[in-house]
């Protein structure tokens, strides 16, 4: 009996993993920190509309500042907010007593934390959009602080249940934004969802101590792009599939 090679298969040219497209937008979270990118079935949504969407289990609003456009979506991908609806006047008014609302708050609490001695510094106030039962307002600080009193100040003030939330330096670069020395939006204002330790060998904490400032950010912290640097400085492996195939002309 001879051999007999089997007719191999032709090979399926479709992509195994098929790109749907999807519709964003970029949002102003409360007007505050940099734009990002924002999910929405709704193509009529213009630059200037606010919005509604959830962030930390909190109905809250943004601003549109890029217009809807199209763009490919192929899962894994990060985690990116949704547009809940498009803003209603009754929205929009309850957006305007927020927005005075927290001014109001940040200038007291700052009033009052230096009338106490605090040494904090106040980065953010914000609320429930259509309701008033919490106010939360996230400060900075080296050490611990005693907020009792100033709890019990912005209480009576507001009429309002008061939280305190202490953020990490990282976080204040995340919420405020700003461009770093390589010219470009910080790493986690731009596209970065969570925080992952940075770390470096011992010979390279050495070199950051002694004097290597351009691996620190602005946020006092080594840069979080040094995750994805290799020991030596060079980009590290990625198991995925590369983006941009090099070709030579």
């Amino acid at each position: 009996m001879t051999d007999q090679l089997l007719p191999v298969p032709a090979m399926d040219q479709e992509d195994p993993f098929p790109v749907a497209p999807i519709v964003v937008v970029g949002v102003k979270v409360r007007d505050f920190g940099e734009v990002k990118t924002a999910r929405t079935i709704d193509t009529t949504i213009e630059v200037g509309d606010y919005v509604l969407l959830e962030l930390e289990n909190v109905l809250t609003y943004g601003r549109v500042f890029s217009p809807p456009r199209s763009q490919p979506f192929s899962p894994p991908m990060r985690v990116m907010r949704s547009i809940i609806r498009k803003a209603t006047e009754a929205d929009e008014a309850a957006i305007a007593h927020h927005k005075k609302l927290s001014s109001e708050g940040k200038a007291f609490c700052q009033e009052r934390a230096l009338a106490l001695g605090l040494q904090m510094k106040l980065v953010e106030v914000y609320g429930p959009l259509h309701r008033r039962s919490t106010l939360t307002f996230c400060y900075t600080a080296e050490s611990r602080v005693d907020f009792r009193q100033l709890v019990k100040d912005l209480a009576r003030r507001f009429n309002s249940r008061i939280e305190m939330r202490q953020i990490s330096n990282r976080d204040e670069a995340r919420r405020l934004s700003g461009v770093d020395t390589c010219g470009l939006v910080l790493c986690c204002a731009s596209f970065l969802t969570d925080f992952k330790p940075v770390t470096l060998k011992l010979s390279r904490r050495e070199a950051v101590q002694s004097g290597d400032s351009h691996r620190i950010g602005v946020c006092g912290r080594l840069k979080c792009c040094l995750i994805f640097e290799g020991d030596d400085g060079s980009p590290s492996p990625s198991s995925g599939p590369r983006l941009i195939q090099p070709t030579r002309s």
